[in-house]
């Protein structure tokens, strides 16, 4: 199994996502974007857009790269997707993958983002560990490992994580979410009940307190919060109360369930 996590300039959590996917037997690229064009996508399974801050948000979070992409790897990315294989967008990516239209695409990949990731609440960059509640019933390809309503944590790390719709269709987009078991995590309080906005168990002001979605065949999924710093149980923020870390975190689950899905399918 391979998996190609992509990078540009300002990309700065591609190691702890490749520790990740190595940690469950994968073998792992880290390959620029001017190299990818060369290379192609057609010997990977899974392609991931790390976080970080790609060409310095520059414009707007992930908007440039996003632009790249649609112009150099359009018809490579196509049949990527319609090999069914995965495409995994954190924090950045999340922002790259709106930006390209690839999310929500609910019609495939759109000319023109169809959403936005605007500027947090708080017009501050917030770093804390957040709780999330699964909302996908099967869909999504990343969290099959997790049961519907499970309560996971997470951290954030960002200053654009605000995902709004236009005003004048935001019902009917979500709608569209549910109908199509795109909506994957929403923000939450610690007694599982949902944030409704209230900061700071929703970091950003997210509507509707949407953490992560999908595309309409569960394959392409982005979310604000960062799976791989919570891929070990050291790297949570409580465990010394403990006694000692567990083995994992809530992040893992994320990866598994990527690298169960292509090692039965492909």
């Amino acid at each position: 199994m391979r998996v190609c996590i992509a990078r540009v300039g300002g990309t700065n959590c591609d190691l702890e996502t490749k520790l990740a996917f190595e940690d469950l037997g994968a073998r792992v690229d880290v390959v620029h974007m001017s190299r990818l064009v060369r290379r192609g996508l057609s010997d990977y399974h899974i392609l991931v857009f790390p976080g970080g801050f790609s060409y310095g948000d520059h414009i707007r979070a992930g908007a440039v790269w996003a632009k790249e992409l649609l112009a150099k790897l359009m018809e490579e990315l196509k049949g990527f997707l319609e090999e069914g294989k995965p495409i995994l967008g954190i924090c950045n990516g999340f922002q790259v993958l709106v930006e390209a239209g690839l999310l929500p695409g609910f019609d495939g990949i759109s000319p023109y983002p169809e959403a936005a990731l605007a500027t947090n609440n708080s017009n501050v960059y917030e770093c804390r560990w957040v709780y999330l509640k699964h909302e996908n019933r099967g869909n999504c390809v990343f969290t099959r490992k997790l049961d519907h309503g499970a309560l996971v944590r997470m951290p954030v790390a960002h200053a654009e994580g605000k995902l709004v719709f236009p005003s004048e269709r935001a019902e009917k987009v979500l709608e569209r979410l549910y109908e199509n078991d795109q909506l994957v995590f929403r923000y939450a309080k610690p007694d599982e009940t949902y944030a409704e906005r209230e900061y700071p168990y929703n970091p950003n002001g997210s509507f509707h307190d949407i953490a992560g979605i999908c595309n309409p065949w569960g394959n392409v999924f982005g979310l604000m919060p960062h799976p791989e710093r919570a891929y070990y149980g050291w790297q949570l923020p409580d465990w010394t109360r403990l006694g000692e870390p567990p083995e994992y975190g809530d992040g893992r689950l994320i990866f598994e369930s990527a690298v169960e899905y292509v090692a039965r399918k492909f």
